[in-house]
């Protein structure tokens, strides 16, 4: 509340909380179903490597985005790497990806499950003959803000 008797969303031009969110505590966004068909979503293509993002900060509100991560034979790994504040989630989906987990690689079967917290030092590869896809979820969100840049860096390697 401010000293007007409102609160501060109210001098923003937007509803009061209590007005934007449902019973449940959801906002409209966040209640909002998703239905993508396969292969839908927004593509970005770095290398051998294409990320689909099917749920992104936009329609989470940042609670979390959803992706999918295509690894072509031969993708050597794009870089051991740690996110600070988030946490990330794999779900093997098909082929026989190598995920680094700390200091050691492990190949993982479709089914396999892989929380990975905040700090831990990742990457991951695909040495085999057959095409490896992930499904991803990112705690909180907000990594596709990141996509640009990054496929602006895979583009210079290629140059090199």
């Amino acid at each position: 509340m401010n000293a007007a008797g409102g609160d501060r969303t109210e001098r923003a031009g937007m509803a009061p909380l209590k007005k934007r969110l449902g019973k449940d505590g959801l906002s409209d966004r966040r209640r909002d179903v998703i239905l993508l068909q396969p292969g839908e979503g927004r593509h970005y293509r770095l290398g051998l490597l294409t990320g689909v993002f099917k749920a992104d900060e936009a329609k989470t509100e940042a609670a979390y985005s959803v992706s999918e991560w295509i690894l072509e034979p031969g993708l050597n790994g794009i870089g051991e790497h740690s996110h600070v504040a988030n946490d990330e989630v794999f779900y093997v989906l098909e082929g026989v990806p190598e995920i680094l987990i700390g200091n050691c690689w492990r190949y993982c079967t479709p089914g396999t499950f892989l929380r990975i917290p905040a700090g831990t030092l990742h990457d991951f590869r695909n040495t085999g003959e057959a095409t490896a896809r992930l499904l991803n979820l990112f705690i909180p969100g907000g990594f596709e803000r990141n996509m640009p840049r990054i496929c602006a860096w895979f583009s210079d390697q290629e140059k090199l």
